[in-house]
């Protein structure tokens, strides 16, 4: 399936493995840089999601969504792992949930885009207070990650992985250019994406990266052992 990737903020912060190795099935283990893990909250908008070559389907093919993931590896293949992923699509959350078996939550979003600056909202609909809003955008110059960096770490990984009800490990692989990443700005509001999870963040500032697009191309759910 294609899928397009607009005005992302990557806002990453470190944590000790510790704090999220109880919460990531033991069967995935936990991907390290300098001996840290590192969350991250991933707010960004989608078009052209879809089976390739199928037209566009009103209130499927395009709407906001917004990630809270960590970095996982199996077999010597990196990739993420999400804690949650909240979505303003009622049929792509109810779709991946089912398909995928992928944490989707439907959420109340809105993003708006003035110049290169962009302000998004999010509130979980459910009792749960998952909420997100910021303002946010680049002040560098397009600069893909260098390998080896911690930046190539947090971006420049080409699955993720879930597990079955059975417990059962599953990869969706992606394939896309590298990352045109920038350095950014970005003045966060309110983020309880991480509490709602059951993570505590560090009292540090995070780590700012923007993209303004990505196309991408996914394939279908395999087994991962």
């Amino acid at each position: 399936m294609t899928q397009s990737w607009h005005d992302l903020l990557f806002a990453h912060w470190p944590l000790d493995p510790d704090a999220l190795r109880g919460k990531v099935p033991a069967n995935l283990p936990l991907d390290l840089f300098d001996g840290r893990a590192w969350l991250g909250v991933i707010p960004f908008h989608m078009t052209n999601v879809g089976p390739r070559g199928v037209p566009s389907l009103p209130g499927l093919s395009a709407f906001p969504e917004l990630n809270v993931r960590t970095y996982v590896t199996l077999n010597g293949k990196p990739g993420v792992y999400f804690f949650s992923l909240d979505a303003a699509s009622t049929l792509a959350v109810i779709g991946a949930r089912t398909v995928f078996h992928l944490p989707y939550h439907r959420s109340a979003m809105a993003v708006h885009t003035d110049g290169r600056r962009v302000t998004y909202r999010s509130a979980r609909r459910s009792s749960v207070n998952a909420q997100f809003l910021s303002t946010y955008s680049p002040v560098g110059v397009i600069s893909p990650a260098a390998r080896e960096t911690l930046e190539y770490f947090l971006t420049e990984r080409y699955c993720l992985y879930t597990t079955t009800r059975s417990g059962e490990p599953r990869r969706l692989q992606i394939h896309h250019k590298p990352w045109p990443l920038q350095t950014a700005d970005a003045q966060i509001a309110v983020n309880t994406m991480a509490t709602a999870a059951g993570i505590t963040l560090p009292a540090v500032a995070p780590l700012l990266h923007f993209a303004k697009r990505l196309d991408v191309l996914a394939w279908g759910m395999q087994s991962a052992r």
